[in-house]
Formats: C-alpha cells, sequence, structure tokens
C-alpha cells in the first residue's frame, strides 16, 4: 500500500471516531458504581441498588435501580442508558 500524497484526505483514526458505547452485562452491574456527566440536583454519583428483572422469565433484562449517593434518592432506568458516554461514565469519576 502507498502512503497518500499530501493534501490528500486521511481516513479517521480511531481516535477521532465517535466515542465507543461501554459494553455491559446487566447480570454484572449490581453495586456498579457511575458518574453522570450532566449532574442534576447535585446529584452526581450513583449505584445500581438492583437489576428488575422482567415478569416473563423468557423477556430480556431491561431495567436497573440507581440510587444517588448524596442523596439517597431512587429511580429506575433502561440499563442500554448506562451505555451512552454523553451521559454516564463508568466508575465515580
Amino acid at each position: 500500500m502507498t502512503p497518500p500524497a499530501p493534501g490528500d484526505p486521511q481516513p479517521p483514526s480511531p481516535i477521532d471516531a465517535a466515542p465507543r458505547k461501554t459494553c455491559l452485562s446487566p447480570k454484572k452491574l449490581v453495586l456498579s458504581k457511575w458518574t453522570a456527566v450532566a449532574p442534576q440536583r447535585r446529584e452526581k454519583h450513583f449505584v445500581v441498588l438492583r437489576v428488575l428483572l422482567p415478569e416473563a422469565p423468557a423477556t430480556r433484562i431491561d431495567d436497573v435501580e440507581l440510587q444517588a449517593v448524596h442523596s439517597g434518592r431512587c429511580f429506575v432506568l433502561p440499563w442500554r442508558e448506562l451505555t451512552d458516554p454523553g451521559h454516564w461514565r463508568q466508575g465515580w469519576v
């Protein structure tokens, strides 16, 4: 393969590409720690309390229950939203 000539457009490097989504398994999320990219109500750090199992056993897992460390407030979130780097970061950053 020949190197590109000066002035030729370069293909995007893997670093310049869109942010990668985090690969997660819903069964391993319990007690995992998360940081909100845009904190609201002074709630930045969260812990996954439990994975909500569907009523039908053949149905896939969709939701998790998160708890804010600062306030103790709990809410349900689709676990796949945690893979969006624009909203969540894994660990307490």
